[in-house]
């Protein structure tokens, strides 16, 4: 089992809990009906209506947060915008990057991208540039919604100070009930297994714990780029 493979030992944790409540070690269809009903009678509360181009309000909303954003027409198109945008900011052609993304040509946009998560420890050289996707993406507040997996870590946009995150236009929903419907439909299967951690993130880190004055970066990355892939 890998470092970041945590399904093994998460199985048995729960395999344990079940057993000192007298129930079988799986999630029989009893129950995943019993969970599905009570959502059903369960109605959402209050939401806001957005209408119109989910792309652009998410752009908006993730400007307002101190994002900054860029939009191609495919995932194929993504190695190069991320190239000019580390050109633009000085930021060298080194960066890690999720492996379920390893797959794009990075080279050819000049880039030397590793598929791993970012190093921890300092000494060794930090990454500062980590890519990853998403899940999906929330246009009423312009938040990334990020599961973790072997493929998928967590470290890649916690640990290194700019985070670039590719975001394809149909993985835009409306709403943050939206997207937790969408892992439920999605992920929620006999056969799924439910991510690990579920990372929101809405802009840059920030805190304004001292004096109430916001600093940028304090727990996380300093700058958030989003590269909307506006035909996928």
């Amino acid at each position: 089992m890998s470092e970041l493979d945590t399904a093994k030992a998460r199985a048995a944790i729960f395999a344990r809990i079940r057993g000192n409540q007298r129930r079988g070690e799986a999630i029989t269809a009893d129950e995943r009906a019993a969970v599905a009903d009570y959502l059903e009678r369960h109605p959402l509360g209050p939401q806001p209506r957005i209408e119109g181009d989910l792309a652009l309000r998410f752009r908006a909303m993730s400007e307002r947060m101190s994002s900054t954003v860029d939009e191609v027409p495919h995932a194929a198109d993504a190695p190069a915008a991320v190239a000019r945008y580390l050109a633009e900011h000085k930021l060298g052609t080194h960066a890690v990057v999720w492996p379920s993304l390893a797959g794009l040509d990075w080279a050819a946009a000049g880039l030397a991208v590793e598929p791993r998560a970012p190093k921890r420890d300092e000494s060794q050289g930090a990454d500062e540039v980590g890519i990853t996707g998403c899940f999906a993406a929330i246009a009423e507040t312009g938040t990334l919604v990020l599961l973790s997996s072997p493929d998928t870590p967590a470290s890649t946009h916690l640990l290194p100070a700019t985070h670039i995150a590719l975001v394809p236009a149909s993985r835009i929903v409306a709403t943050m009930e939206d997207a937790f419907a969408l892992m439920r439909a999605e992920r929620g299967g006999v056969d799924a297994m439910m991510p690990r951690a579920v990372n929101m993130v809405s802009g840059p880190s920030r805190t304004g714990d001292i004096e109430q004055t916001i600093v940028l970066g304090a727990h996380g990355p300093f700058r958030v780029h989003l590269v909307v892939l506006r035909g996928d």
